[in-house]
């Protein structure tokens, strides 16, 4: 089963060591780069989340400074609120009636969400989830505990409530990536459809909605930022995964509709599905054994038997040995048969 993993712990806030006596702005003032980082090497760095929510910061985010505050163990999470809390940003916020900066969120929010976030046991972390939600009903953060959510319920194999905590989380952040490419992959899965036949039409809508809004976000850098560390190269081949991912789930999306027409096949939708997979597995350098099985299986519906072969070999090559090789000795056969006779 291809893999889609919700990438949430970046988001949450590192410990540093020490002391934030260091930080002495008055209480209504925005807080200065050395602030923040000096609270970030405090022996409780969490109150670094609820100053910068409450009373912002007096530098706009400069990718020089992102590297500063993030070698002071600042992660995604902080430097998304302060890329909010800035200068710019709080004027363009309160020209629109909005908050001046962004949304609060308490120390006391952190500390519960952190555990989350390191719990390993799905089970343990569902009903961490649920302990979250009951004492925190208004948090901000309650995107990305449903996120984390989703991912315990994929790894128990419950796709249903994977799914609906997916679009808890996306309700409350509707630019979140990862959350969006679960949706789209889990969505139009065969577990997942066959539990909801006459809405099917609807939530494959749906899947496709996040899939090309994923494909949309994934270019824009304040939605997906470049690492300090990380090279041009290695920022392009991140990004290229993920558009990988939700490429092949378009391509699902289209296989899935191929076998709804009411007069048989639908070429035109293999057609796309073909498109997709083919744009899921070349645009990644490791392309996922599950996107060139469900090519396979485009191409043999449409009648493509050799494309269908070559697609199925390589599902077998990259691990899915047992189905695919009975595929390929299927389609054999049928070539075999479809040869005319020999002459006499």
């Amino acid at each position: 089963m291809r893999k889609v993993l919700i990438i949430i712990s970046a988001f949450i806030l590192l410990a540093g060591s020490s002391l934030w006596a260091q930080a002495q702005a008055p209480p209504a003032a925005p807080l200065t780069e050395k602030e923040v980082i000096a609270g970030l090497k405090s022996k409780t760095p969490e109150r670094v989340i609820g100053l910068v929510s409450e009373r912002g910061v007096d530098f706009d985010l400069t990718p020089e400074i992102e590297k500063r505050l993030r070698k002071a163990k600042a992660d995604d999470a902080l430097i998304d609120i302060i890329r909010k809390a800035g200068p710019t940003a709080r004027a363009e916020a309160a020209k629109q009636g909005g908050a001046a900066t962004g949304p609060k969120i308490t120390p006391e929010e952190y500390q519960a969400l952190r555990p989350i976030q390191n719990e390993l046991d799905p089970d343990k972390a569902i009903q961490m989830v649920a302990d979250f939600e009951k004492k925190f009903p208004n948090s901000s953060m309650l995107t990305w505990v449903y996120a984390f959510a989703a991912n315990a319920y994929q790894q128990k194999n419950d796709i249903q409530n994977a799914v609906l905590y997916a679009e808890k989380s996306i309700k409350m952040k509707d630019d979140n990536v990862a959350t969006l490419l679960m949706l789209a992959s889990r969505i139009p899965s065969p577990q997942f459809l066959r539990a909801h036949e006459e809405d099917k039409e609807k939530y494959l809508n749906e899947a496709e909605t996040c899939a090309q809004r994923a494909l949309k976000l994934l270019p824009d850098p304040a939605v997906v930022p470049k690492q300090p560390n990380e090279s041009d190269a290695q920022y392009a081949k991140r990004k290229d995964a993920a558009a990988s991912e939700a490429h092949a789930s378009l391509g699902m999306v289209h296989l899935q509709r191929s076998r709804m027409g009411l007069v048989g096949i639908d070429k035109g939708e293999l057609a796309t599905s073909e498109k997709e997979y083919q744009q899921a597995v070349t645009m990644t350098d490791q392309p996922a054994a599950e996107d060139y099985f469900r090519l396979g299986e485009a191409y043999s519906l449409d009648g493509k038997v050799d494309e269908a072969i070559e697609a199925f070999t390589k599902a077998s090559d990259l691990g899915l040995k047992t189905y695919a090789d009975q595929r390929i000795e299927e389609l054999k056969k049928r070539k075999a048969q479809a040869k005319p006779p020999a002459k006499p």
